[in-house]
């Protein structure tokens, strides 16, 4: 019989793959107002508008943190060290190297916040390591590639509503896990 903790870290591992290609076609496809040569923005709140890629960067914080639950944090590194190749590959040639260095350094932050706190609460170690993870990818992504932090709360607060809709999911997680008998990687 297949480890169900395995085939779900597998899936999460593929999501959290996914959500850097998603990522870069909604910057420049998708949105309320696309700006000429610039991103595709939304509405995150009223009046705050955020590109579209930031919801997708919110996803994969908290599906970075499912992959070192269900695999272990072997592979929650390789998962960081392939989705910044896989960022800087697919990212639009003037945003590379901030796309790159934000990814690296915010799923490496989340990673650092996230190990000590899950085993002792599952909920506040994603909420946690999410939040440090946002705060540093949007910083350097809007430094590194526009030298200003103009979008900073728009980038925040739409990286922060996704992590927000998944905590019930990551809590109902943590009470299937406990009824299934299933231990964190």
């Amino acid at each position: 019989m297949t480890d169900p903790r395995r085939l779900e870290g597998f899936l999460a591992l593929l999501g959290f793959g996914l959500t850097i290609p998603a990522a870069n076609w909604l910057i420049g496809n998708a949105g309320t107002v696309c700006v000429p040569n610039g991103p595709c923005l939304i509405p995150v709140a009223p009046g705050v508008m955020a590109p579209s890629g930031v919801l997708m960067i919110g996803l994969a914080l908290v599906l970075r943190d499912l992959v070192q639950r269900r695999l272990g944090l072997r592979f929650a590194w390789m998962a960081i060290v392939a989705g910044t190749a896989l960022s800087a590959f697919l990212a639009p040639p003037a945003l590379v190297m901030a796309s790159a260095a934000a990814f690296l350094l915010s799923e490496t932050a989340d990673l650092a916040v996230y190990t000590p706190l899950q085993k002792r609460n599952l909920v506040l170690a994603v909420a946690a390591s999410g939040l440090v993870g946002l705060v540093v990818d949007s910083v350097f992504f809007l430094w590194i590639a526009f030298g200003d932090l103009g979008y900073l709360s728009g980038q925040v607060m739409g990286k922060f509503w996704m992590i927000a809709l998944a905590l019930p999911l990551t809590a109902w997680l943590r009470r299937a896990d406990a009824r299934r008998g299933i231990l964190p990687a």
